[in-house]
């Protein structure tokens, strides 16, 4: 299977540029690991996203399967995560 191609959603820069250095550093590097295979979980039953987590950080994304395109959405911490899901 080919890899997949990372696109970002125009919001997403509003999130990523709120984190620090390091952790900016620890989410490209989950960027990088998106572009492969990695498994990510459903957020849940008719939501069309997936998270990945990064400690106590999350990261959500579409994927456009047919076009193997992953959309970043957004970066932030588990309480930010859950304001954005509406949880």
């Amino acid at each position: 299977m080919s890899a997949w191609e990372i696109r970002f959603h125009p919001a997403w820069d509003a999130y990523f540029s709120k984190l620090d250095k390091a952790m900016k550093g620890r989410v490209m590097k989950k960027i990088v690991q998106l572009a492969g295979e990695l498994p990510a979980r459903h957020l849940k039953q008719g939501v069309p996203f997936y998270v990945c987590e990064l400690g106590q950080y999350r990261l959500c994304f579409e994927e456009e399967e047919k076009t193997r395109i992953r959309w970043l959405h957004f970066v932030g911490t588990h309480k930010e995560y859950e304001k954005w899901t509406g949880i």
